[in-house]
């Protein structure tokens, strides 16, 4: 008897599969059940819808061509958040809302510094986030410059009635912004008049980085700027010829009232288990300078981006995926405690934190912080992103960025994404900061990489493990 084609065709196959899964010894081998087997397929049409075109460049250069640079209080930042949640919504995401968030509102005002002695010329400045101003006559004063902490200490009694400078050159940014942040209460302990630092930058042309300043209690507040580093060390050059340097700095900073503002909220339902989440995100707030399109508009747009492709593929996860635009993480990161805050209740069934935090240049991997177990979980994701170059998951001993700070001290896994940074702090809190420094396939790259990660995660059978709060 001749069987019909397609009787023919399923027994050929069934004899294949049981060939398949029986090794040389005659034992019967187990499926491949990893990570990247079950979820290659899924991963492939992630990849291939994010860096099709150039959707998350165009979305992005939208946001920062319209809004420019977003600050805490600032109209033009709460003008962003209206359109990007009535954007979420146009794209069909599920439960769009603004969570509120009071915010600190500081206001730069006119600021300069003017060089007096040994000549007249005008010096690249940018003011400290959060300092405090000069009064409408400025500070006129010598200038003390000093390389560290160690050398103020030693010249203390230099400083007094001084504008002290530290000439600090970059060598990481963890270790340098020291002076940025704390600089003014050094300088003010010693009786200096005021605070300047060479910019926390290892590259500039002519270009000053603001940044926030953080005052200590137990001394009086001074003002606080940043030069550019060649003005910063034009002065310390006159001040090794034995130069008489003085300087007349200008700073109409001020803090008014905090201002109400949002978290972006928006979610693709899990089809299983929708109270669990998986959350990843960017802030969407930026210094007054430049655009913030690097910093962080597109860790924000990438992050959104990654979940409106979710939804548009028509993938849905046994849990929640849950993009946040953190408000405020410049100055204050009121934004991240206030949704910690917010959602006290149902951290237990947060299973993953991701931000992007470091610019969309072409991706690394991640850096993760939470138990060994996770960790040896997510590694087997890493097949699927190398790729697209971003094939490894490291260890990182604290939160690998700010606004899930707060969520993964209460015990929640974090991941932040791990890019090309070398040319990061080159445009960082400077008016460089604009859409020409990234480049469309790289933030498409980005905007993969968080969409497979989230989407895996959000969908395994069982949650991450977790290691206990700290």
């Amino acid at each position: 008897m001749r069987l019909p084609r397609s009787r023919l065709t399923a027994i050929l196959c069934s004899v294949a599969a049981a060939a398949l899964t029986t090794d040389l010894q005659g034992q019967r081998s187990s499926p491949d059940t990893s990570l990247a087997a079950v979820y290659g397929p899924t991963a492939e049409r992630l990849i291939a819808a994010a860096t099709g075109d150039s959707a998350a460049y165009q979305r992005l250069g939208t946001l920062v061509d319209t809004f420019g640079h977003r600050l805490s209080g600032s109209a033009s930042l709460e003008a962003a958040i209206d359109w990007i949640m009535s954007q979420m919504k146009a794209d069909g995401l599920q439960h769009v809302r603004g969570e509120r968030v009071m915010v600190p509102h500081w206001v730069r005002g006119a600021e300069s510094v003017t060089l007096l002695e040994p000549r007249r010329t005008r010096l690249a400045m940018l003011g400290l986030g959060g300092s405090v101003g000069t009064g409408p006559a400025g500070i006129t004063a010598p200038v003390l410059v000093v390389g560290s902490f160690e050398e103020l200490e030693a010249r203390a009694r230099e400083a007094r009635r001084k504008i002290v400078l530290f000439d600090v050159p970059f060598t990481s940014y963890r270790e340098t912004v020291r002076y940025r942040v704390q600089g003014a209460s050094a300088a003010a302990r010693v009786g200096a008049v005021a605070s300047l630092i060479r910019s926390v930058a290892p590259f500039s042309i002519h270009s000053p980085h603001t940044g926030t300043v953080r005052y200590d209690s137990t001394v009086g507040r001074i003002p606080a700027a940043a030069l550019s580093i060649e003005d910063a060390q034009m002065l310390r050059r006159f001040q090794e010829r034995a130069l008489p340097v003085e300087v007349r700095l200008m700073m109409n900073a001020r803090a008014l009232p905090d201002a109400p503002s949002r978290n972006v909220v928006a979610e693709v339902i899990g089809r299983e288990r929708p109270d669990e989440i998986v959350v990843l995100g960017g802030h969407i707030d930026s210094w007054d300078v430049g655009q913030g399109a690097m910093d962080d508009g597109g860790g924000s747009v990438a992050a959104w981006e990654a979940v409106r492709l979710i939804h548009h593929l028509g993938l849905k996860p046994r849990r929640t995926v849950r993009v946040v635009l953190w408000t405020n993480e410049e100055n204050g990161s009121r934004g991240a405690l206030a949704y910690r805050d917010a959602h006290a209740n149902d951290l237990a069934q947060h299973v993953l934190a991701i931000e992007s935090d470091n610019g969309t240049f072409s991706p690394r991997g991640f850096r993760f912080s939470g138990s060994d177990t996770a960790l040896t979980q997510l590694r087997q994701i890493e097949p699927l992103l190398r790729r697209i170059g971003a094939g490894q998951v490291s260890r990182e001993t604290e939160s690998p960025e700010a606004d899930i700070a707060p969520l993964v001290e209460r015990g929640v896994p974090g991941l932040g994404l791990e890019v090309d940074r070398s040319r990061y702090f080159w445009y960082h809190h400077s008016d460089g900061d604009t859409l020409d420094k990234l480049d469309p396939a790289e933030l498409a790259r980005c905007v993969a990489a968080l969409a497979v990660v989230a989407y895996i995660v959000a969908d395994l059978p069982d949650a991450l493990p977790r290691t206990s709060a700290r």
